[in-house]
């Protein structure tokens, strides 16, 4: 990105900051819903010429999840089932290096792209969506392992305080970020808005979702968590900070942390796939 579009970028998203302390003013409640959606909406992740032979091939059904269409995809093996969910802006593409590791490994890989991302429907994304659709994939599918990345690996975590009872034994976890309040205080400097846009977003959180910005926590939703877990990620992550894989394994009674150097967000390396996959043989 050159210097005259990242102030661009700056400049266009301290204008949606003015906009919403002005509107925050006279409509909380408006203000609110529009800064939700402005920060759920997905501006990349659709499928790419290069992606599509890759993603084509694997194409399998599609589910019908809260009015979305979900694209799924499966590479058939004779192992036990993974589920693999993508981050942020992504798409199924991302883990094509991981599923030739698991394919030679022998397992049975299910994938899916999240709403508004691939091939499926959509222009918004939040966890709770992506969890009623990881929650669609288990019922569907039965995989015994989940890994995640990103914000993927958040929402296996919170999938599985929603649903501990379900037959998933293995969740493994890529730079995934913990703590929904720290999101939501970088999307607040990068924008610029005030304290009181972000009381009315908290309140408008917890209407719809029924917990507030500070209670959502993935280090929390590990408390208990009778799962055996896997949690990777860099210490100079710069998507997803170290911190919040260091204090989900500290809440975590049952997990392992392999801390990185230097292999950053999306951690696609060999030798990250290869613990990867001894971890789940070793399961």
């Amino acid at each position: 990105m050159s210097q005259l579009q990242a102030r661009l970028r700056r400049l266009i998203a301290r204008t949606y900051g003015l906009y919403f302390n002005l509107l925050a003013l006279v409509a909380p409640k408006q203000v609110a819903r529009q800064a939700f959606f402005t920060f759920c909406k997905v501006r990349k992740g659709r499928v790419k010429p290069v992606q599509e032979a890759y993603l084509q091939a694997a194409r399998h059904s599609t589910l019908d999840v809260a009015g979305h269409q979900v694209q799924t995809y499966r590479w058939p093996g004779n192992g036990e089932k993974v589920l693999l969910i993508h981050g942020w802006e992504s798409n199924t593409f991302r883990w094509r290096n991981l599923i030739r590791h698991l394919s030679e490994a022998g397992f049975e890989i299910i994938a899916f792209d999240a709403p508004a991302h691939g091939y499926s429907s959509g222009s918004f994304l939040h966890v709770p969506l992506y969890t009623e659709c990881v929650e669609a994939m288990v019922h569907r599918y039965q995989p015994r392992h989940i890994i995640g990345h990103s914000v993927g690996g958040m929402t296996a975590l919170y999938h599985a305080h929603r649903h501990p009872n379900d037959l998933v034994e293995t969740i493994v976890t890529i730079g995934s970020p913990s703590e929904f309040y720290e999101i939501m205080e970088e999307y607040q400097r990068i924008l610029g808005f005030n304290d009181r846009v972000m009381r009315a977003l908290d309140r408008f959180v917890f209407e719809e979702f029924g917990f507030h910005v500070h209670e959502f926590s993935t280090s929390r939703f590990a408390e208990g968590n009778p799962k055996k877990g896997l949690l990777l990620h860099d210490r100079k992550d710069a998507i997803a900070p170290f911190h919040a894989s260091q204090k989900v394994h500290q809440a975590w009674k049952d997990s392992v942390l392999i801390p990185t150097e230097g292999l950053g967000h999306s951690m696609h390396q060999d030798g990250v796939n290869q613990k990867i996959v001894a971890f789940l043989k070793g399961c």
